[in-house]
């Protein structure tokens, strides 16, 4: 699989990654129900195998709990790039909540490498911008642990332009991970052509929305969906929403047919195209799943399929 430069790192990366938000399980605020962990070592043994050469995870997910699949996943391998996140943190009752104090981030990088079972981490992110007022603690945080060594690069998750010029003013914004997929483009208007501009590598997050555009979903699959699944509560799986997205996700569906390809597949090469976005995070809970998406890093659209796309989201906006 070919690689891409990301960004101002010294990193080159595969155009798709490792998404390791699914595999924390369901045992938390944001979980997406139960998860078979065995599954999980052997989709991200599998994704390896087949050349991705990332990982993206996060403290927060499953509580700790993906960190550890992953450290499981790659103990006694040829390490992988490994992205992971803090910020976000949980009391004793396991409840979520956000900070940016240097000596809590400190704490949580140190659990991240016990967890994950590594010396360094390849590109540690904050996960969210919150408590705004933090952004500089939190960021000089970073930036601290990367002259210790403990990280390789830094990055930040979810921030706008403004907060991304904060904390350029301590130290470079080296990658961002921003949300990006048909449903939610917004951040083509501002967020990718400042990142293009500044050579800030992006790699994107729910390039299929969340499975919506898998072509897998269905209202009768999400009706079916356990209550530890946070998508149940979200407004794009709801009514009116939800036909609009299902209808999308068959025009995906019927463009792909002819190059046997999935909507997912396509959906996610929609997302690379754009000259701003790096690579796409991925999230496979099976190694069937991982072999399906691998199409992605390769396939491109068409301009008369660009078109039908295009025709269809200025109909349904």
């Amino acid at each position: 699989m070919h690689t891409r430069q990301f960004g101002r790192t010294d990193m080159e990366i595969t155009p798709i990654g490792i998404g390791a938000w699914a595999i924390g399980g369901g045992d938390w605020s944001g979980g997406w129900g139960s998860q078979d962990d065995t599954q999980s070592i052997a989709a991200i043994k599998r994704g390896l195998e087949l050349g991705i050469n990332w990982i993206d995870t996060a403290a927060v997910y499953g509580l700790g709990h993906s960190e550890e699949i992953v450290g499981k996943a790659i103990k006694g391998r040829e390490k992988p790039l490994i992205f992971t996140k803090c910020s976000l943190v949980w009391d004793e009752k396991r409840e979520v909540g956000n900070s940016l104090k240097a000596d809590s981030i400190r704490r949580e990088c140190e659990a991240s490498l016990k967890r994950l079972g590594i010396d360094t981490i390849d590109l540690y992110q904050i996960h969210w911008p919150n408590p705004e007022p933090d952004i500089e603690e939190g960021w000089e945080a970073l930036a601290k642990l990367k002259k210790e060594g403990k990280v390789r690069h830094i990055g930040v998750s979810n921030f706008n332009v403004e907060q991304m010029k904060r904390a350029e003013k301590i130290a470079p914004v080296e990658t961002l991970q921003p949300p990006y997929s048909l449903v939610h483009s917004e951040a083509e208007k501002e967020i990718l052509p400042y990142c293009e501009k500044n050579n800030i590598g992006v790699i994107v997050y729910s390039p299929m929305a969340s499975g919506l555009l898998s072509g897998r979903m269905s209202k009768e699959r999400i009706e079916k969906m356990p209550d530890n699944d946070w998508r149940k509560q979200n407004d794009e799986y709801k009514e009116p929403r939800l036909s609009r997205n299902l209808e999308l996700a068959n025009l995906l569906s019927e463009i792909g047919f002819p190059h046997n390809v999935t909507a997912g597949v396509v959906a996610v090469a929609w997302t690379l195209k754009n000259p701003g976005v790096t690579a796409a995070i991925v999230g496979s809970r099976s190694s069937e799943q991982i072999e399906e998406m691998l199409m992605a890093a390769e396939f491109r659209l068409s301009d008369l399929e660009l078109d039908q796309i295009n025709s269809f989201l200025a109909a349904h906006p």
